[in-house]
This record gives C-alpha cells, sequence and structure tokens, in this order.
C-alpha cells in the first residue's frame, strides 16, 4: 500500500475527512498533490481492501475513516518504510566516509 495509500491512510490516522480535505492535509504534510483522479481511485482500492470506509454523506461530500484493518496495513508500510530510510541513511554516511 505505497504511495497514495500511505498518504491516504496516514491523513485519516488523525480522523475521518472527505477528498477536499484530505487534499490539503496531504499536500500540507508531505508537499505531495494527489490529483482527484488519484485520490478517488485509491480511496475505492482502499475501500475495496477494507482499510477505509465511506461514512454517511455530508451534503455532496462522502467523508472516510480508517479501519482497524487499515491502521495495521499503515503501521506495517510505515514500519517498512523507517528500515529502508534507516538503511539508505546508513549507507549513505557510509559513502560519505569513503576516500
Amino acid at each position: 500500500y505505497a504511495g497514495p495509500a500511505t498518504l491516504i491512510l496516514t491523513s485519516l490516522a488523525s480522523g475521518p475527512k472527505h477528498g477536499y480535505v484530505l487534499t490539503k492535509d496531504v499536500e500540507g504534510f508531505s508537499g505531495v498533490y494527489l490529483a482527484p483522479g488519484t485520490l478517488y481511485a485509491a480511496l475505492d482500492r482502499l475501500v475495496e481492501n477494507g482499510l477505509i470506509e465511506g461514512l454517511e454523506v455530508e451534503g455532496r461530500r462522502r467523508p472516510y475513516r480508517i479501519t482497524a484493518n487499515g491502521v495495521t496495513a499503515l503501521r506495517g508500510q510505515l514500519e517498512a518504510q523507517r528500515m529502508v530510510a534507516e538503511v539508505g541513511l546508513g549507507r549513505i554516511a557510509g559513502s560519505l566516509a569513503l576516500p
């Protein structure tokens, strides 16, 4: 669930949001703009996989929230990303010590 899915799950970890607020939140914490096609395709996949659920429509907007399975998947993805980051940073530090 890398890429947009991880960004969306991270946003929803702080509470339910609809599409526009999701886009703004993701852009705010990651600097990544999710175009509507990307956002809604990812939301559909996350719902299909049981990682998020749509809530009752508010006007024209449908908020989404992360499920327990979504929290578990997000935790696993972020731990894997942390491991990759630590290895990469360690290798960069090692390469800087080389002549």
